[in-house]
């Protein structure tokens, strides 16, 4: 993996400088960062979204979910080189999956378009990747972390399903049902993204670590969403990431018991032979 290094000096080859983005005066990057962002009707909050995002990034990404508003045309005239792909199918996991696939960056970076991430933590994830984790997960509930937008019992619902896939698949997560995060590109092999809505943050850092990835938390603030309402849904949506854990969980089954089943084949065979 690239790691965080020192600017190249002027005398350097610009071919070989060009390689590096700086991140300040004294600190650079080799790994180019996508940011995907994806958005349906947030022209108003895209101002303060792009406001946030650091000019060192490699290309953003947005995902247009069918907007009715002026959601491309303000995304061009704020970052004119913005990417923008029309989202495939209607749901969060849908918008999310077709801006993956359209990132040619090694490092992804997920920013809902609500003008609720601050894209200054940004170099927070990019350090934890390039300094050897594989997923960089956003958490407002770990040391430093903290939330504006989240009411007792999202809260509560959110701690109660982070805890039930801390214990049945052995992960140390703070918050579950949050959508700040990052990860290197390769990991997209390991984790085959299969689902439509907002449950999907759910289902990939269920996948991230029944993969074996190595995962770090990011403190992060949530703040307000600026304009508009979001279309999340409490109940709906949590019955939908309880439903995810509970598939994860019997596919997992599935898995040993089918590996158990294949041990018994070999050892049966060593022993005939």
């Amino acid at each position: 993996m690239s790691s965080v290094l020192h600017p190249p000096s002027s005398g350097q080859d610009p071919l070989l400088a060009a390689r590096y983005r700086p991140i300040s005066s004294h600190l650079a990057i080799t790994p180019p960062v996508s940011v995907v962002i994806p958005a349906m009707n947030e022209a108003e909050n895209l101002p303060y979204v792009f406001k946030t995002l650091p000019d060192w990034i490699h290309e953003v990404v947005l995902v247009d979910g069918n907007s009715t508003d002026d959601t491309v045309e303000v995304a061009r005239s704020l970052w004119p080189e913005v990417r923008v792909v029309e989202q495939q199918g209607k749901g969060k996991g849908d918008a999310l999956i077709t801006g993956f696939e359209a990132c040619t960056g090694d490092i992804i970076v997920m920013v809902d378009a609500d003008g609720s991430a601050d894209g200054t933590e940004i170099v927070s994830y990019v350090s934890a990747l390039v300094s050897g984790a594989d997923f960089a997960k956003g958490s407002r509930f770990a040391n430093g972390g903290g939330t504006d937008d989240m009411t007792f019992i999202r809260k509560l619902g959110n701690w109660a399903l982070c805890t039930i896939v801390n214990r049945k698949f052995g992960a140390r997560y703070t918050d579950l049902c949050y959508g700040y995060n990052a990860f290197w590109r390769h990991c997209l092999d390991k984790i085959d993204l299969d689902c439509t809505g907002f449950e999907v943050e759910t289902l990939m850092n269920i996948r991230v670590v029944k993969a074996g990835l190595k995962v770090q938390e990011i403190p992060s603030h949530e703040y307000l969403r600026i304009h508009g309402t979001s279309n999340l849904r409490a109940v709906r949506d949590g019955i939908r990431v309880l439903k995810v854990i509970l598939e994860e969980r019997s596919n997992r089954r599935a898995l040993r018991r089918q590996a158990h089943h294949e041990r018994l084949l070999n050892t049966g065979r060593g022993e005939v032979s």
